[in-house]
């Protein structure tokens, strides 16, 4: 054996064979995979007649990528060499390192390179695809329309459209420049390691000169240089900057950090100067440090001057040096969340019965909401699931013609959940080909309600019954909804299951042209390999050439993957179209961080301080069509991706009329604009630096997932409903307002849904110097009712529990109605029954067992005659109203009778553990004892 091993001797041919074919395997395995991929996207995207959008967000994306990767790449492998041949002399070919015994000589230059080589392209493909997902910001830097008129910001000038596009991708050019000079300083800092190493182990560090700080230097001047870049990019970041009082560049930012910051800019570049003059002279260690110096005393000079500004000019006069900056900040906040176009009216909030008015507003008071959507979902899973793998996800609030009146209803898609079914049916036929949609909704109105205290249903069963000629569902099976989470294949030789029917089954086979057509075995063979189904998909015999693939069929993923730069509403609506189909209609809005002068507010995980609700999604239940509409033209956003994917949108006018008038007011946009709003109603500068007229979300008494008790803020609640002022009934979308730390009501937002006012929204604000009652105190009125209180804990014993709904807060006239729906609900059964309803105006409070009752105990028996508050074709229940007087023509004989008869029947009832009705009968008891003794006297 040698005494010294030469590495350079050792075969280096099956080495290097080796190496490649692991590299090949890698670079095919990993380019298969993404290629399969990008091959089934694109069917996906072309069965839905976007293939264009798919082949441009795939330019885009590795356009993105091949640049950043590139120049990355270039770069440091090129900085590298560089860096290798300047230090050449002090960096020896091969290096005797001792292993075992043995002296092994290492090839210091190949393995140097290959180092070079391996860390520039590792670093290149991690940067190019980190930024490969933000291609977004470059594409709309690049297609956003150039303009030089419009709004600009007041400390700049700059317009808009360069905050919303430009900016931001400046900040990843120069966050990726500044990244690059920090690795040019590590490898140049790697450099002056390995040769200062070289000279200590060779004993040449007596000759040590000063070549190595060469490279470091030229380094660190581009790092100053991108420093430079980058504090000029961050002075239009101050306009971002969040504040105690209100957000934007403030007095001290006008007149001492922004001229300051450009003096620190000028302070880099000179150092970068004196940076190359150390490289190209005889580099020293501490010319790096003069380098530094002019830009380290500009930031401390800074420092201190800012501090003195805030400190002894600003804080003694704040109000007074901040006022124009704080104007700046409620102008453009407005602006950002669309304010700007909100109305402003007074509402006179009066409290007696004759500002109700509801010989006028018959409409309002026949369509307020007594079914609370969580207990009307409990009900339907009981009564209308029919079978375990059904479920009722959601339940959505919309209006529809029923026998030629406008009335508000509540939807409930039947959705199939392939989680609910038996193990012993859980195969791949079952989940794949046989269990493959839904089927049907329920439709009821808000406030129907059978003697029962069930739901009224329109829309009902299977196959689906409707109980009003103009309302009909043609195609009821849903593929595609909020629970369809899986792959699916149809058009096969299996029979779909369609519906239970008896002992049987109704089956059917899907008739649509959507999803991906299977084809020839090669393309099954390609489709199987990239959904998971290698092993069943090519081989089963149910599946044939016009066989389809329905994937992506959950509506929220679907809109995500066709639009992934737009921000949508979590929560789908399903509408019945003229023609009978379903259809969903999902709200997207599109959104940024970077609007000059404008507050964040968070928005899920992320903060925003820009909202539009620009786009309109519509996908067909049956056959996954999917259609953007743009109802927002106006929003420079939309207006750029337009231009990118003008296949893509279309406008709001081609939305088919049957559609048109069921879109509404997004909830998730009108509880950012009231949150806004609380605080931006208060235009002069002088109120908002005091915050003398915060208002909040007002709160209600909710119900976790315990069932206890907890105060939360109220959701928005939407109304059929004539608002104050105005003639026609419209569906609006309310939130009401309380003062900060108050409970009482302040004011109320309204978003509007219907035609030409479609997307605008009014405020109604309070007197002042009234004090109008909020939600939570209406709920301890409630509570405080000796009688209500009583029933309520008569009804709260063992065996039932009481279930409050959701209390709503609706104009009516000039008044306010509160209105709460009361369940009782039994311990093994979860589906709530309705007991009373309680209304209440700002002084009066009454209840009964139906809305009929509690209105006319209310309003005194003036909409006695209204007997369209009550659905058509409900039957009151016979049960009196708590607040009834007694009857003037009732005699003794009458009232002895029905007492017995009322005590008979609470025996009874007691007898059979029906605590609620033996409750009832106990109320009515009292009460006629009472009017007996009213005899007597």
């Amino acid at each position: 054996m040698p005494d010294i091993i030469d590495w350079e001797q050792r075969p280096r041919g099956h080495r290097r064979l080796l190496f490649l074919v692991l590299v090949i395997l890698a670079v095919v395995l990993f380019s298969s995979r993404t290629a399969l991929s990008y091959y089934v996207d694109s069917l996906w995207f072309g069965s839905l007649g976007y293939r264009e959008v798919f082949r441009k967000t795939l330019t885009l994306q590795w356009a993105v990528f091949t640049a950043f990767f590139a120049v990355t790449f270039l770069f440091l492998y090129g900085w590298f060499l560089a860096l290798r041949r300047a230090y050449q002399a002090d960096l020896p070919d091969e290096y005797m390192i001792v292993v075992g015994g043995q002296r092994l000589k290492l090839p210091v230059a190949r393995i140097l390179h290959l180092l070079g080589l391996g860390v520039s392209l590792v670093v290149a493909v991690v940067t190019g695809a980190s930024i490969m997902m933000e291609w977004p910001t470059f594409a709309l830097f690049w297609y956003a329309p150039r303009t030089t008129s419009g709004a600009v910001d007041p400390i700049f000038g700059k317009a808009i459209d360069f905050y919303l596009f430009a900016l931001p991708a400046w900040q990843f050019i120069t966050g990726w420049l500044l990244s690059l000079a920090v690795i040019a300083c590590v490898i140049a800092i790697f450099f002056i390691i390995v040769t200062g190493s070289t000279r200590v182990l060779s004993g040449r560090l007596g000759s040590y000169t000063s070549r190595p700080w060469r490279g470091f230097s030229i380094a660190f001047s581009f790092f100053l240089l991108i420093l430079a870049m980058r504090a000029y990019i961050a002075r239009f970041e101050r306009l971002f900057d969040e504040h105690t009082i209100f957000a934007g560049v403030t007095y001290a930012d006008a007149h001492v950090v922004l001229p300051g910051m450009l003096a620190v800019c000028a302070a880099l570049v000179v150092g970068a100067a004196i940076a190359i003059i150390n490289a190209v002279s005889v580099p020293r260690a501490r010319w790096l440090g003069a380098a530094v110096a002019p830009a380290a005393v500009c930031y401390l000079v800074l420092q201190i001057l800012g501090w003195y500004v805030s400190s002894f000019i600003v804080k003694p006069n704040e109000l007074v040096r901040e006022r124009p900056y704080i104007g700046y900040n409620i102008d453009l906040t407005r602006q950002a969340y669309g304010l700007d176009r909100l109305a402003q009216r007074e509402f006179p909030a009066e409290t007696t019965v004759e500002a109700a008015d509801p010989a006028n507003n018959q409409a309002t008071l026949q369509n307020i909401r007594l079914w609370d959507w969580r207990a009307l979902q409990d009900t339907l899973r009981q009564i209308q699931e029919i079978r375990t793998y059904y479920d009722f996800p959601d339940i959505d609030i919309d209006r529809y013609e029923i026998n030629g009146t406008t009335r508000q209803v509540m939807l409930a898609t039947r959705e199939l959940n392939v989680e609910k079914l038996p193990e012993s049916s859980r195969n791949w036929i079952n989940e794949k080909l046989i269990y493959t949609h839904g089927y049907g909704i329920t439709m009821n109105p808000v406030n129907g309600f059978t003697p029962e205290g069930l739901p009224t249903l329109i829309l009902s069963n299977m196959p689906i019954q409707s109980t009003v000629k103009s309302i009909a569902v043609k195609r009821p099976e849903i593929y595609f909804g909020e629970l369809t989470n899986t792959d699916v294949y149809v058009k096969t030789r299996q029979q779909e299951f369609n519906y239970p029917q008896g002992q049987t089954n109704s089956v059917t086979s899907y008739e649509g042209n959507g999803g991906i057509l299977l084809g020839g075995f090669l393309r099954r063979l390609l489709i199987a390999s990239d959904r998971g189904d290698l092993t069943k998909l090519p081989f089963s015999d149910d599946i044939n050439r016009e066989s389809r693939l329905l994937m992506r069929r959950n509506v929220r993923d679907r809109v995500a993957a066709l639009a992934p730069f737009l921000t949508y509403e979590s929560d789908p609506y399903i509408v019945v179209g003229d023609d009978g189909r379903l259809s969903w209609i999902v709200d997207a809005f599109t959104t940024s961080d970077s609007y000059p002068y404008s507050r964040h507010y968070g928005l899920g995980n992320s903060p925003v301080n820009y909202m539009r609700n620009s786009v309109k999604v519509v996908i067909d239940a049956y056959d996954g069509t999917t259609t953007f509409y743009v109802f927002d033209p106006q929003d420079p956003i939309i207006m750029a991706y337009r231009q990118i994917f003008p296949t893509l949108f279309q406008d709001a006018a081609a939305m088919p009329p049957s559609l048109r008038k069921h879109v509404r007011y997004p909830e998730l946009l009108l509880k950012l604009q009231a949150a806004v709003y609380g605080l931006y109603h208060m235009t002069d500068p002088q109120v908002f630096y005091n915050r003398e007229d915060l208002w909040t979300v007002a709160s209600e008494v909710g119900m976790d997932e315990s069932g206890q008790h907890k105060t939360e803020p109220m959701e928005p609640n939407f109304v059929l409903m004539k608002l104050p002022g105005e003639t026609a009934v419209e569906f609006v979308e309310i939130l009401p307002f309380t003062p900060a730390n108050r409970n009482n009501l302040i004011g109320w937002i309204a978003g509007r849904s219907d035609g030409e006012k479609y997307g605008t929204s009014v405020v109604y604000d309070f007197p002042k110097a009234k004090l109008v009652d909020g939600p939570l105190q209406i709920e301890a009125r409630i509570d405080q009712n000796a009688q209500l209180s009583g029933q309520l804990t008569l009804w709260n014993q063992q065996g039932s529990h009481v279930r409050r709904g959701t209390l709503l807060v609706i104009p009516c006239g000039h008044a306010l109605l509160y209105a709460e729906p009361i369940y009782l609900q039994a311990e093994r059964s979860p589906m709530p029954e309705l007991r009373l309803v309680v209304l209440a105006l700002q002084d009066r409070l009454a209840y009964g067992p139906t809305f009929e009752s509690a209105l006319r105990a209310l309003f005194g028996g003036e909409v006695s005659s209204l007997n369209g508050t009550t659905p058509p074709g409900e039957p009151e229940r016979s049960v009196a109203t708590s607040s009834a007087a007694p009857k003037p023509g009732a005699g003794v004989d009458a009232l002895i009778t029905g007492a017995a008869k009322d005590l008979a029947d609470y025996q009874r009832l007691t007898a059979e553990g029906k605590l609620g009705e033996a409750g009832q009968k106990l109320e009515q008891l009292k009460r006629k004892l009472d009017q007996l003794n009213a005899h007597q006297k």
